[in-house]
């Protein structure tokens, strides 16, 4: 145990104690974050895709100052925080390429990974070019991946993180809906085509939340947090299609990182 863990432990024993001499009610000693090393994994949900300020340094993989994991930091001085989520990133990025910073000492973690898996681009590249029924199809085939394939995959995350932080509490993150159903949007796909997208974000979200708790895990979903702010609402927290920038289409704007993530991370973390 960290020093400062065990000092700030006596600390909220001594705390606990006084507040009951006062008469000042039971007390609840809330996580100290300073003694926290955070780290953050995951795809373009993650990294912050949509929210805009990418850090520099970052590269192709956008890492934005809006995003959640950027804010939670900044509002709770960690003592360490490496942001290694990447735009783009499947399952297999994830075990590759961001877990350098996790190790025995590494206290949180938080993930967003699967949707690329299941080939989230191409879903909504066919839904937005082509037909209602290849549309359709092409959702049944990404529901088809997250029952047969993507469980094994997210296995192969979870085992890597638990093998190298076996102490941590991981925080796995779901997708939001994308369309508020009877909305707003008077052009674009149509109620079925939304309607299955949809759904097939909550087929995801299910099987993300099977396997993070069959490893031991926090799953959070943030459809609640988005519901009223999804495309075709009056104030959407997700951009739709961006033709001046297609990458960030169907991603959460920085309202929806502040207004969306951060708080269901904040509650899980």
């Amino acid at each position: 145990m960290k020093l400062s863990r065990v000092l700030t432990y006596s600390s909220a024993l001594l705390i606990g104690a006084v507040l009951a001499l006062t008469g000042a009610g039971p007390a609840q000693a809330a996580p100290t974050a300073a003694a926290v090393d955070y780290v953050a994994l995951g795809d373009s949900y993650s990294s912050g895709v949509g929210a805009g300020n990418y850090e520099s340094s970052s590269g192709s993989c956008k890492r934005s100052t809006r995003a959640y994991p950027r804010l939670w930091a900044n509002a709770n001085a960690p003592s360490s925080f490496a942001f290694t989520a990447c735009s783009g990133a499947v399952t297999s990025d994830v075990t590759a390429g961001q877990l350098g910073p996790v190790n025995a000492g590494t206290d949180l973690v938080s993930l967003t990974v699967g949707g690329n898996d299941a080939g989230f681009a191409d879903v909504m590249t066919t839904c937005v070019l082509q037909s209602e029924s290849a549309c359709v199809n092409r959702v049944n085939q990404a529901k088809a991946y997250v029952d047969n394939t993507l469980p094994g995959r997210l296995d192969s995350v979870y085992r890597a993180i638990r093998a190298k932080a076996p102490s941590a509490r991981v925080v796995v993150i779901g997708y939001p809906r994308f369309y508020q159903l009877g909305g707003g949007c008077l052009a674009g796909l149509s109620e079925t085509e939304r309607a299955a997208i949809n759904g097939a974000s909550d087929h995801l979200n299910t099987a993300i939340a099977k396997r993070a708790a069959d490893h031991g895990y926090a799953f959070t979903g943030v459809v609640s947090a988005f519901t009223g702010h999804e495309i075709c609402s009056p104030a959407p927290w997700l951009h739709s299609v961006n033709w001046l920038n297609i990458g960030e289409s169907y991603h959460p704007t920085a309202a929806g990182q502040s207004g969306g993530y951060l708080p269901v991370f904040r509650a899980a973390a």
